[in-house]
């Protein structure tokens, strides 16, 4: 029987950086995180992820939070030819109130483009845009018309490419408890703007946990079809980790025990994207 845990709640993406500090004067100037401390982990989560030692730095932004990982061994750097429709591709949303103020300030800063020409006004009023932090993360700015109060000024979701969005949604479902909330095809000049992808059909799902902010999004480029997953370890600076704190982790014989008596695991969908499962006093 296939383990299942029940998700309480996306806790946090974890991003893998080959330089702390600078990723971090990053996240705060440019993005207006808080950030704590840089720590070591628990060595008993290092040796989980394959690596001798691991050091974070917490970041947050309104009620959500980001993690941010250095490794070692460092493990490769995200492929500089990556696109939108790669199947590895994960990005977080973050809200503002302010689009033009939020890219003004992010102009200040070294970062890469991905969209063209700036924000995207987007169907209903939507405003996004779409860019990479130095390390090669892809990050959106997005604005909407009616603001969710549990988001403001902090992070919507976590978007990830998918290969099929069927067999994700099933998936999703089964072992984590995720239900579907929406669904739409995205398409036209301003999707097209947006992904810097010529003939866009993507297919948008989301999925919320029983605390459905921030939620989990899936995007299936029917057109252009992106590349498969690329079979990195832990370590790459591509292999982004969505955090679930679950309530339970007993039908998994692979969780190890933390040292502050939390339990975690870590498992992969579909599409190899890196789920992290946190069961905490």
């Amino acid at each position: 029987m296939t383990s299942r845990a029940i998700a309480l709640r996306l806790d946090r993406v974890s991003l893998n950086v080959a330089d702390l500090p600078l990723a971090t004067a990053f996240y705060v100037g440019a993005l207006g995180f808080e950030a704590t401390p840089a720590v070591d982990a628990d060595p008993a989560l290092a040796i989980l992820l394959g690596v001798r030692t691991l050091r974070v730095v917490l970041l947050r932004r309104g009620r959500e939070r980001l993690e941010l990982a250095t490794f070692d061994p460092p493990g490769p750097p995200y492929p500089t030819d990556s696109r939108s429709d790669d199947l590895w591709f994960q990005h977080c949303a973050l809200v503002t109130d302010d689009i033009v103020a939020a890219y003004q300030r992010l102009s200040a800063f070294p970062f890469t483009p991905i969209s063209r020409h700036g924000p995207q006004r987007l169907p209903g009023g939507i405003l996004a845009f779409k860019f990479r932090d130095p390390e090669g993360h892809p990050l959106e700015l997005i604005q909407f018309p009616r603001p969710d109060p549990r988001t403001t000024g902090g992070i919507d979701h976590s978007a990830i490419s998918v290969a099929d969005a069927e067999r994700s949604i099933a998936f999703y479902a089964a072992r984590l408890g995720l239900s579907l909330q929406s669904r739409q095809i995205n398409h036209g000049p301003a999707q097209e703007a947006l992904d810097d992808l010529d003939g866009v059909a993507v297919d948008v799902v989301a999925l919320a946990s029983a605390k459905t902010a921030p939620h989990v999004e899936l995007l299936e480029y029917r057109a252009p079809r992106g590349r498969p997953p690329l079979g990195t370890p832990p370590s790459s600076i591509a292999a982004s980790r969505l955090v679930f704190a679950v309530a339970a982790l007993d039908r998994f014989d692979d969780a190890v025990a933390l040292r502050d008596g939390a339990k975690a695991c870590l498992i992969q969908d579909p599409d190899g994207h890196m789920l992290l499962l946190e069961q905490r006093r």
